[in-house]
């Protein structure tokens, strides 16, 4: 119990500083390099201990996993990335609400896990919640760049939510230390390739950059290892859905870094998609 706590607390506020620091690298840097440097510095940590593990244990289904999760995970990182450049941290975290929506899906297709009616009416709670986040003069006009921040953050919900599952079985089928190395290293590889195919220029960080770097790769780092060992001991709807506290951290964090506007109006709606977050809980 101590170390599904432990995992808890350090989930729920290593997501919130690692998002921040990519916004502030993504201000200047594309999405793609950002994504590559940060998956690229915490596969160097994973050499030693890759090194002390049987690899051929596992087979082809195994793999397949692997593949998919590390190109699910790509994916939505970028996505996510390029929405916190265009988009304010205080609403893009919130939002993260709507992965359990995801995960309660993928959670069914992959793992037979079946919503309850609470699952269901927390579902709804997390929409409207959503809906009050928005201004009412954001909504009236509707300017692209937030549209399409809006757009970018409910994709890369819906590539990590699928991901989320598939962690779980990864997990299922090896441990959490070796779906974390792996999950390091497909990053790090499929965000070469998106560099690659995209004939994306080729960006090396600012000195000054690299502390910002390090201080995602670590957060991030801490982040999916505690989401690995929650996913261990939860279901996966269930660990999404206390995974929104992190909203609280994002929304304080929006304000007090990026000196965003509409606390209260913003803090309301947090507290209805979390409320809708805890209804699933019951899934």
């Amino acid at each position: 119990m101590l170390e599904l706590l432990t995992a808890l607390t350090l989930r729920i506020f290593s997501n919130p500083i690692a998002n921040t620091c990519q916004k502030k690298l993504g201000e200047n840097t594309s999405s793609l390099s950002v994504n590559f440097y940060v998956t690229l510095l915490m596969s160097i940590a994973c050499v030693i201990p890759a090194l002390n593990i049987n690899w051929t244990v596992y087979n082809m289904e195994f793999w397949f996993y692997v593949f998919l999760a590390g190109l699910f995970c790509s994916l939505g990182t970028v996505c996510l990335i390029k929405a916190l450049k265009l988009g304010e941290l205080s609403i893009l975290g919130p939002l993260n609400s709507y992965k359990s929506i995801v995960g309660l899906i993928s959670a069914f297709i992959l793992l037979g896990e079946l919503p309850s009616i609470y699952g269901i009416t927390g579902i709804l709670l997390i929409v409207a919640g959503s809906l009050v986040l928005i201004s009412p003069e954001q909504n009236r006009n509707r300017d692209k760049s937030f549209l399409l921040s809006i757009f970018l953050r409910v994709l890369a919900l819906v590539f990590t939510g699928c991901e989320a599952s598939i962690l779980k079985k990864i997990i299922l089928l090896s441990s959490p230390e070796i779906s974390f190395v792996l999950w390091c290293f497909s990053g790090a590889l499929f965000g070469g390739l998106f560099l690659i195919f995209t004939r994306h220029k080729f960006e090396i960080p600012k000195r000054g950059d690299w502390k910002l770097y390090f201080l995602a790769a670590v957060c991030l780092g801490v982040m999916q290892f505690s989401t690995n060992i929650v996913f261990k001991n939860m279901e996966v709807g269930t660990a999404l859905a206390l995974f929104q506290l992190s909203s609280i951290v994002n929304l304080f964090l929006g304000f007090k870094i990026f000196h965003e506007s509409g606390i209260i109006r913003k803090f309301i709606g947090t507290l209805v998609m979390i409320t809708g977050s805890i209804l699933i809980l019951a899934v």
